[in-house]
């Protein structure tokens, strides 16, 4: 079984590429989360858990939501971890999640994708996303492999710095930097409410006909980038940056 979480498709396109190859259910948490429903999983198959990097780590709201659901059938979890640049020590988290919930760790899969976090970050064009994604396929083809022939996925080496970033550095990020406060809409708004379905978290509400965020967010990128008329920014930060969406097929 194939769980996967997403913000603006990486993830998605990673889980339906492993369904496919895997010929395996693919399993949307995020539509899980949003309906705040729990996770009750029961595989005979390896679960293989598709998740985007957050300041090198899983995200923790999907981690939260992986530790409070239930799996049955194989107790065996492989990661795919979606990042645009690396993944820091996000295997040796994944691992210390296996052994707290009771679960057999099968390893960790960097596969790079395009960027999605404008509020740093510029995203690529489609031209040079649709690149990065396809220099991605090898890489989710060999995991495939590892997967049904049911070994581990190779272990990246950690330095100091990699522990650093995954540690500390993730800390501060979710401590200081996962805010909604600055996301605000511009006239531009034709009040679609594609933002408000899009929230996983369910933290966008409309008043007056216009988006209006809450206190809780995650960051995925899912309202801004998915916003058909960009007509969202993140204070001044996303101003004439491209608006990244995963290509659903490569070229």
């Amino acid at each position: 079984m194939i769980i996967y979480f997403t913000g603006t498709g990486n993830s998605r396109f990673a889980a339906e590429f492993l369904g496919r190859k895997l010929k395996d259910d693919v399993i949307n948490a995020g539509a899980l989360m949003k309906a705040g429903e729990k996770g009750i999983f029961s595989s005979d198959k390896p679960y293989v858990v598709v998740s985007p990097i957050y300041s090198w780590r899983m995200p923790a709201i999907y981690e939260n939501f992986l530790r409070n659901s239930k799996f049955t059938g194989t107790q065996k979890v492989y990661f795919v971890m979606t990042c645009g640049g690396d993944m820091g020590a996000a295997g040796v988290y994944n691992e210390k999640f296996c052994q707290e919930t009771g679960l057999e760790y099968c390893g960790s899969l960097e596969v790079i994708m395009p960027d999605n976090y404008i509020l740093m970050f510029p995203a690529p064009g489609p031209e040079e996303a649709n690149q990065i994604v396809k220099k991605a396929l090898p890489i989710l083809h060999k995991g495939s492999e590892y997967v049904s022939q049911g070994e581990h996925f190779p272990e990246k080496k950690c330095g100091t710095v990699d522990k650093i970033k995954s540690g500390i550095v993730n800390t501060g990020f979710n401590k200081y930097f996962l805010k909604a406060k600055g996301f605000r809409v511009t006239e531009q708004c034709i009040s679609c409410g594609k933002c408000v379905n899009e929230c996983i978290l369910n933290n966008i509400s409309f008043i007056d006909g216009k988006p209006v965020w809450g206190e809780t967010c995650t960051q995925c990128m899912a309202c801004i980038c998915g916003c058909p008329k960009e007509a969202i920014e993140y204070g001044k930060k996303t101003v004439g940056k491209v608006r990244y969406q995963c290509p659903k097929e490569v070229k």
